[in-house]
């Protein structure tokens, strides 16, 4: 059985009809075929950060995106600190 997915804006509809209309998270999810923990998940995910919640599939929120991009840079930092390392112990024995 495939994994079920659900678009940013049905996430949304689904956390606006419990939060907004007052109905019950066991109504709601009987009502949109979506287990209950589910939804409870949208609900705190929704309340943690509504303008960034639901990002989407490869998508990643930017405080994520910043730190992958940091710690790529620190990887090529690292690279770039041992080739230079190499080379003055290199050169620091051709000197004598």
């Amino acid at each position: 059985m495939e994994r079920r997915k659900f678009t940013r804006e049905f996430k949304i509809e689904a956390v606006k009809l419990i939060q907004e209309r007052g109905v019950t998270v066991a109504q709601a999810a009987r009502d949109l075929g979506v287990h209950g923990t589910v939804l409870r998940r949208w609900v705190q995910e929704s309340a943690a950060d509504a303008a960034q919640a639901f990002p989407g599939q490869g998508q990643m929120k930017p405080e994520q995106a910043e730190l992958a991009r940091l710690r790529r840079e620190v990887i090529k930092l690292k690279a770039e600190r041992d080739i230079l390392k190499k080379a003055a112990a290199y050169f620091a024995k051709e000197a004598l």
